[in-house]
């Protein structure tokens, strides 16, 4: 399109079009990789909170064990010590002092008694945690699979589609220098305010592109003209003629095909 000091209507339609025309495949490209790149960003979350409470687990096992050793150490050391006790009231010289000795050994033995309760109630605790180990173990595999999968999704996606879309961006900045600021912004209102973003649509079967609203004859007749741009009373849409229409669309096909 050549550049002019002051654009006709017909020009500023037409490069309104295919500003349409590539912004829409942009679009369709997005459509297609569609939720993807959010699921794969969960996925990844969910798989990395999975790995941290696998170690946590771990950690408590070890803490766990830890703890079951230091109680069978003191049971080791109480059992040394009523040995020692036992030796002691052999030689002991009055019955006071056989008491003291034996209320030593009991105390002892009641530590061994807590020890060994103590003792159970932790690999109780480690039998638990070990369920729960195998669960997370099992639930990380298989969301590491699914994520594999997605990402293998994503991947094929972006590789085939990365290129065209980097190269319709850059079409679409430069297709946008050549319009007026006040059509541009005009164009992207009307985009951001309708579901499909379309903001340039043609007159199809004597109705708004997408629409079920009919244009009366004699707008359709003025839109035919290009000597104004008008938009749809309903939507807010710039209006084009289906003639207009086909021969951008046979345009753009030909430069998408390039891409």
């Amino acid at each position: 399109m050549a550049a002019k000091t002051e654009a006709t209507v017909e020009e500023k339609l037409r490069a309104l079009y295919d500003l349409q025309l590539i912004d829409s495949r942009v679009d369709e490209i997005r459509s297609v990789r569609g939720e993807l790149p959010l699921e794969v960003e969960d996925l990844e979350d969910e798989v990395l909170g999975l790995k941290t409470r696998m170690d946590k687990l771990k950690t408590d096992v070890e803490t766990v064990n830890y703890e079951i050793s230091a109680k069978k150490n003191l049971i080791e050391e109480a059992k040394t010590l009523i040995k020692k006790y036992a030796e002691q009231q052999k030689n002991v010289r009055n019955s006071r002092e056989f008491n003291s000795l034996a209320k030593e050994v009991e105390f002892q033995e009641l530590e061994i008694q807590l020890a060994e309760k103590n003792i159970k109630e932790f690999k109780a605790q480690i039998e638990q945690k070990k369920e729960v180990i195998a669960e997370t173990k099992e639930r990380l595999t298989e969301r590491e699979a699914h994520l594999k999968h997605k990402k293998g999704e994503l991947d094929a996606i972006l590789a085939e589609t990365e290129k065209e879309e980097k190269a319709l961006l850059e079409k679409s900045e430069k297709f946008e220098q050549q319009i007026e600021d006040r059509l541009i912004q005009a164009y992207k209102r009307i985009r951001n305010n309708v579901k499909n973003g379309l903001a340039v649509v043609p007159i199809e079967r004597g109705a708004s592109g997408g629409s079920f609203f009919t244009i009366p004859p004699q707008v359709q007749v003025e839109i035919a003209s290009r000597k104004k741009i008008i938009t749809d009373e309903h939507s807010g849409r710039i209006l084009v003629d289906p003639v207009l229409a086909e021969e951008e669309q046979e345009k753009m096909q030909k430069m998408f095909a390039k891409l």
